[in-house]
């Protein structure tokens, strides 16, 4: 066991796929005094920080979130509750929450119960899984708020980063680019964030897109860490403020939403949608992947990691074009009907893709958001 052990492990690190041409594990591993290259073992410090990040969402949520929905007199009443029936929970909980003709005219004679009875058991009995507006109105609170620090971090930081303003920069001397502690925080604080969502989930109120949700923050968890691993931190420090950019937009606009102010939600939609096609079908193709694609290849040549990493970047070009229609869809459904009601609403979508990822609760497209990473 213990030589297939170190067999799996030497042929996963192969320093072939993970790093450039004539560079090894052992150039990396003794810098300079005073110079730190990312290693894979730094990465095992956002485990007892995502569990920071868990317990502050609890108390923020009880205490502050709460206080704020009370304020704005969202109550935290409890909807009309199904009668408890030992029949009718087997067939809700074992075949199916929406029982056709076929099934209700069986349980009607099975429980000498009107149809109309039946149909109202399972209406209430589907509406009490449901998360409640103060419920979603908390969540939505402690996204927005961590969004705006995790942004407002992450530009001030990259202001003062020269790749920012040169993305060859993230390029030059690479891999030997030293991890600086902000760029470092950076990182691991948004890995910690997605590995408490994880656990979140499993403490949360059991939702239609559970597994979808439970992937997407597996994917982000993941291409996070295959950023750091082979040192394209700089360049996916990036790829995470454009997406962090239209998050906690969107994330203000369902509290309007929850709080009834239509006009603000509708206003806040609209800017939150500008800045989704901006960042993601602007900014991102011609500024971030022109440099992974074209300056990497005139400055660092390609290699087997950077092939998987643009491949990952062009996927996520890809579900931006799928979500901005999907966006604009909705947008305009939702002003022929006068309002932004699907934000409200996310539930019903939960079918199609853009859904769980997006209107509910979620973030864009970290899905492959953090290559570094929707939402």
């Amino acid at each position: 066991m213990a030589a297939l052990s170190a067999s799996l492990c030497a042929w996963f690190w192969d320093e072939r796929f993970w790093l450039p041409h004539n560079v090894t594990w052992a150039d990396l591993a003794d810098p300079a005094p005073g110079v730190e290259y990312p290693k894979a073992g730094h990465l095992l410090a956002a485990l007892p920080l995502a569990l920071v990040i868990f317990a502050v969402r609890i108390i923020f949520e009880r205490f502050i979130a709460s206080a704020c929905a009370r304020n704005l007199h969202i109550q935290a009443g409890v909807g009309r509750r199904a009668h408890p029936n030992r029949v009718l929970e087997k067939v809700f909980t074992s075949i199916t929450k929406n029982p056709d003709s076929r099934h209700l005219d069986g349980l009607s004679k099975q429980l000498d119960w009107e149809v109309r009875k039946v149909q109202r058991w399972f209406r209430h009995r589907r509406n009490q899984d449901k998360p409640s507006t103060h419920t979603k109105f908390r969540e939505s609170m402690w996204r927005f708020s961590f969004y705006v620090g995790i942004f407002t971090y992450g530009f001030q930081f990259l202001w003062q980063s020269p790749w920012m303003w040169d993305t060859r920069h993230c390029w030059y001397g690479y891999p030997y680019q030293a991890m600086t502690p902000g760029l470092y925080y950076y990182y691991v604080t948004e890995l910690a964030f997605y590995w408490s969502l994880m656990f979140s989930q499993f403490t949360d109120i059991k939702r239609k897109d559970f597994l979808i949700m439970f992937i997407h923050h597996l994917a982000t968890v993941g291409l996070i860490s295959f950023s750091y691993v082979n040192n394209m931190a700089r360049v996916g420090s990036l790829v995470l403020c454009v997406h962090d950019a239209s998050d906690f937009l969107l994330e203000a606009a369902k509290l309007a939403n929850y709080a009834k102010y239509q006009r603000l939600c509708d206003f806040l939609f609209i800017v939150f949608s500008v800045a989704f096609f901006t960042t993601r079908l602007v900014i991102f193709p011609i500024w971030i992947l022109n440099s992974t694609m074209f300056e990497s290849w005139d400055i660092v040549g390609p290699f087997p990691s950077w092939w998987v990493f643009n491949g990952l970047l062009l996927v996520l070009q890809v579900l931006h074009v799928i979500w901005s229609y999907l966006i604009s869809r909705i947008a305009i459904k939702a002003m022929l009907r006068g309002k932004m009601q699907f934000i409200s609403s996310p539930s019903r979508m939960s079918g199609r893709s853009f859904l769980s990822v997006y209107l509910y609760p979620m973030s864009p497209p970290p899905l492959l958001s953090c290559l570094s990473s929707s939402a």
